[in-house]
C-alpha cells in the first residue's frame, strides 16, 4: 500500500514538474514575443490588415472649341457609418437614431423609416465600424446628408464616412462619341481619352486603409496621406453645332439609303483643325450608333477620288496637260484579261475629251490611259511620285488606330499588268477617308499639306499649359501651276461634271465624286452579288477662297443608288450650307444703299405699312402703293410722291432690317427668335448677320444705327 502511495505521489510530482516546465516555456515564449519578436510580429499583422491604397485623381475635362463640355468626371460617393465611434454614446445614439432613420428614408425613398432604424441599431449592436449606408450617392444628396442628425457631427464625432469615386459622363451623349473615346480597365484606350490619357489622368494620391470584417477596406486617419492631383483639361477643335449638323445629315442619308455605315469629316483648310467628325454604323435591329471611327481606322479602295493624286503626278512629271486630248473610246476597254468600263458605256462612251474633262466626268478609261501611257515603261516612277506626296505614309495623328495606307510597289507579289490601269482610278490600293481628305485639303491650301489636329490647347485651371500648333507634313505637294490647273478642274466637277447637283448660287464648291466597288473578303470581285459599293464626295469651299474641306463616305447603300454625287453629295452640301450660313467672312458685303431723299418730300424709313401710311395720310403726302397685302414695306422718295413696295419676311430666315427704325427692327428680329444688340442711334445702317441666313434660336445679332 505504501508503494502504491509512493508511485502515485511520484506521478503527481512528475506531472507537476512537466506542467511547470511547460508553463515556463509558454511564459518564456511570451516574453520572447513581447520583448524580442513583438515589433516584428506587429508589423507582419499590420501589413496584413493595413495598406496604402491610391486615391483616384479627378480626370480632366474634354471641351469643344467654344467651351461646351464633351466629357467630364462626375463625382459619385459611397457613404458609410461608424455607429460605434468613441464620441457616439449610448444616450446620444438613442436620441438621434429615429431622426436619422427618418431623414435617410425621406432622401432615398428605398426603405421605410422602421427598416432604416432597425438596420442602424443592428449595426451598433454588432460592433460595426464601417457600415454601408448607400453606394452611388450624388453630390447633391451627399450635401444633404452632411446636415442629418449624427452625420452633421462629422467623421469622428458622428461616424459619417464618405469615399469619392468618379464616373465619366458625356453631356452630349453620342455626339462625336468615338472620337472623344474612352479609357477603361483591361480595354485598349480609344479616341482622345486614350491619346491624352496621361494629361487627363492627373496623379493619384495615397491613403492608409485597414481591412476589417467582411474584407472591407476602411480609411484610417493618417498624417502622411497624399492628396491626389487632378488631371488637366483639353480643348478640342470640335464645333458642337457643326458636329450636330454632320451627324444629323449622315444619319438621315444612311437611313434613306439603308446603308451599312458612313462617315463625315469637316476640316479647316489652313490649320487642319477637325471641326466635325461623325461615324455611324447600323446594328442588327437597323438602328445607327457610333461603334467605330471609320474616318480614321477604315482603309479601303477609295475609287475615283484617287484620280486627283494620279493626275497630279502625271502633270508634274510632264506627261500630260489639261488641254491634251485622250481617247476614252466607246466606254469600255480591255487591259489584258480585264475589261474596264466608264459609267456611260451603255451610251457609247466619251470618245476624245480633254484631260480636264476626264476629271470632271470621272472617266475611268481616260485616267487609265493617262497613267499607263505615261508610266508603262517605268511604273515604279508613278509609285515613287505618290510616295513623294505622302500617300504611302500614315498621317501620324494622336488618336490611336489609324488605318495604314497601302500603295503597292512593282516588286510586290500582287503586282500585275493591270495594276497601273486600276490604280489610276483608285483600285489595288487603300486609303482612309481622313488620308484622302488631307490630300484634297492640301490642294485647297495651295499645295501645303497640314496634319489633321483634334486638340487646340491643354489647360490647368485657367492657365494654358500647351497650345497645339498646326504641323506641316509636306510644304509643297506639287507646283503652284499644277495646283491652279487641278483646282479649276475640281470646280468643273461641280459646275459641269459628275457633281452638278451640288451647284448653288451663294458660294462655289470644288471637289470630286467617288464610287468604288468593295469586294467580298472571301470571293473578291468574282461574283457581282458579293460586291458592295462605297459612295464618296470630297472637296472644299468656297472654291475661290477655300476655308473648309470635307469628305463624306457611305458604305454599302442598298437602295440601288450608289453614285457619290447622289449618296454622299447631299450630306456634303448640307454641312457646307450650315458652315456658310454661320461664317460671315464668306459672305459678300451687302451693297451700299442710298437713303438720301430725291426731293423736298420728307424721307421715310422702311417699316410697318400701317404706321407709314398713317403718317403719310396725316402729312398729305401722295403715296404710290405696290404692296397691297404686305405688312412690312420699303419706301422710295420721289420728287412728288413716295413709292412703297413689300419687304418679304420669311420664317426662320434673318430679315433685312437695314433702313428701318429701331422699334420695327427689334420687333422683327426678336419675333424671329434672335437676340438683338444695339449700337448708335437713328435708323439701322448695318446688321451683323446678312438677310436670308437661316436662324439659330437665341442667336445674337448686332445692329448698327446711324
Amino acid at each position: 500500500m505504501t508503494e502504491i502511495k509512493k508511485d502515485i505521489a511520484w506521478r503527481i510530482y512528475t506531472v507537476y514538474v512537466v506542467v511547470c516546465l511547460f508553463a515556463m516555456v509558454i511564459v518564456g515564449k511570451a516574453l520572447t514575443i513581447q520583448l524580442v519578436e513583438g515589433d516584428e510580429l506587429k508589423k507582419k499583422i499590420q501589413s496584413l490588415t493595413t495598406v496604402d491604397k491610391s486615391i483616384e485623381a479627378v480626370r480632366g475635362n474634354i471641351y469643344a472649341e467654344d467651351g461646351s463640355l464633351l466629357a467630364t468626371s462626375i463625382p459619385i460617393y459611397e457613404v458609410r457609418f461608424d455607429p460605434n465611434a468613441d464620441a457616439i454614446t449610448a444616450q446620444l445614439f438613442k436620441e438621434k437614431v429615429d431622426s436619422l432613420a427618418w431623414h435617410l428614408s425621406d432622401l432615398f425613398k428605398d426603405k421605410s423609416i422602421a427598416a432604416y432604424r432597425k438596420e442602424l441599431i443592428n449595426a451598433r449592436q454588432s460592433g460595426a465600424r464601417y457600415h454601408l449606408i448607400r453606394r452611388n450617392v450624388k453630390f447633391t444628396q451627399l450635401k444633404k446628408m452632411k446636415q442629418f442628425p449624427l452625420f452633421r457631427r462629422g467623421k469622428y464625432k458622428g461616424g459619417f464616412i464618405f469615399i469619392q469615386r468618379n464616373k465619366r459622363e458625356m453631356p452630349f451623349k453620342v455626339l462625336a462619341a468615338r472620337t472623344i473615346g474612352y479609357e477603361r480597365e483591361d480595354v485598349t484606350p480609344v479616341g482622345l481619352e486614350g491619346a491624352y490619357s496621361e494629361v487627363l489622368s492627373g496623379i493619384d494620391g495615397q491613403r492608409l486603409m485597414q481591412k476589417i470584417a467582411g474584407g472591407v477596406w476602411m480609411p484610417l486617419e493618417d498624417a502622411d496621406e497624399i492628396e491626389p492631383e487632378d488631371g488637366m483639361d483639353i480643348y478640342t477643335t470640335i464645333d458642337v453645332n457643326l458636329q450636330d449638323v454632320a451627324e444629323s445629315a449622315l444619319m438621315k442619308q444612311l437611313q434613306k439609303q439603308q446603308a451599312d455605315h458612313g462617315t463625315v469629316v469637316l476640316m479647316e483648310v489652313k490649320t487642319g483643325a477637325i471641326k466635325a467628325i461623325a461615324n455611324l454604323k447600323r446594328n442588327a435591329s437597323g438602328d445607327y450608333y457610333e461603334g467605330y471611327n471609320y474616318a480614321i481606322g477604315e482603309s479601303t479602295e477609295p475609287g475615283s477620288t484617287f484620280k486627283l493624286p494620279a493626275l497630279i503626278a502625271a502633270i508634274e512629271d510632264g506627261y500630260v496637260d489639261m488641254d491634251d486630248l485622250i481617247n476614252c473610246g466607246d466606254g469600255s476597254k480591255k487591259y489584258y484579261d480585264h475589261t474596264m468600263y466608264d459609267s456611260n458605256h451603255d451610251e457609247g462612251g466619251w470618245g476624245k475629251i480633254t484631260v480636264q474633262r476626264i476629271l470632271e466626268v470621272s472617266s475611268n478609261i481616260g485616267m487609265a490611259e493617262i497613267i499607263t501611257r505615261s508610266y508603262g515603261q517605268q511604273p515604279q516612277k508613278f509609285i515613287d511620285h505618290l510616295a513623294k506626296m505622302n500617300l504611302k505614309m500614315p498621317l501620324g495623328i494622336e488618336i490611336a488606330g489609324e488605318g495604314k495606307p497601302y500603295i503597292k510597289n512593282t516588286n510586290d507579289e500582287s503586282w500585275s499588268g493591270i495594276s497601273l490601269a486600276w490604280m489610276a482610278h483608285g483600285y489595288e490600293l487603300q486609303q482612309t477617308p481622313l488620308q484622302i481628305l488631307t490630300f484634297y485639303n492640301a490642294v485647297a491650301n495651295g499645295g501645303v499639306m497640314v496634319k489633321p489636329k483634334f486638340v487646340e490647347k491643354v489647360t490647368k485651371g485657367r492657365k494654358v499649359v500647351n497650345v497645339i500648333e498646326t504641323e506641316v507634313i509636306n510644304s509643297k505637294i506639287c507646283s503652284k501651276s499644277t495646283i491652279e490647273k487641278v483646282q479649276k478642274a475640281l470646280e468643273g466637277v461641280v459646275t459641269d461634271g459628275t457633281a452638278r447637283n451640288l451647284r448653288n448660287a451663294d458660294y462655289k464648291i470644288a471637289g470630286k465624286t467617288g464610287t468604288a466597288q468593295i469586294a467580298n473578303k472571301n470571293y473578291g470581285y468574282k461574283y457581282q452579288s458579293n460586291v458592295s459599293y462605297q459612295a464618296s464626295f470630297v472637296g472644299y469651299f468656297p472654291a475661290d477662297n477655300p476655308e473648309f474641306s470635307c469628305i463624306v463616305v457611305i458604305n454599302a447603300p442598298s437602295q440601288n443608288v450608289y453614285y457619290g454625287n447622289l449618296v454622299a453629295g447631299p450630306i456634303f452640301k448640307e454641312v457646307a450650307d450650315k458652315v456658310y450660313a454661320n461664317s460671315l467672312d464668306m459672305h459678300e458685303q451687302l451693297k451700299a444703299q442710298s437713303f438720301m431723299a430725291n426731293s423736298a418730300i420728307p424721307y421715310s424709313k422702311h417699316g410697318s405699312k400701317q404706321d407709314i401710311e398713317t403718317i403719310f395720310n396725316e402729312l398729305k403726302i401722295p403715296v404710290e402703293s405696290k404692296a397691297d397685302d404686305a405688312d412690312w414695306i420699303v419706301t422710295r422718295t420721289n420728287e412728288a410722291s413716295v413709292t412703297i413696295a413689300p419687304r418679304v419676311i420669311r420664317e426662320n430666315l434673318v430679315p433685312n432690317v437695314i433702313g428701318m427704325g429701331l422699334r420695327d427692327a427689334i420687333f422683327l428680329l426678336e419675333n424671329q427668335g434672335l437676340r438683338v444688340k444695339i449700337s448708335g442711334s437713328g435708323m439701322v445702317k448695318n446688321q451683323s448677320i446678312p438677310a436670308g441666313v437661316r436662324i439659330r434660336n437665341g442667336q445674337l445679332i448686332n445692329i448698327e444705327l446711324s
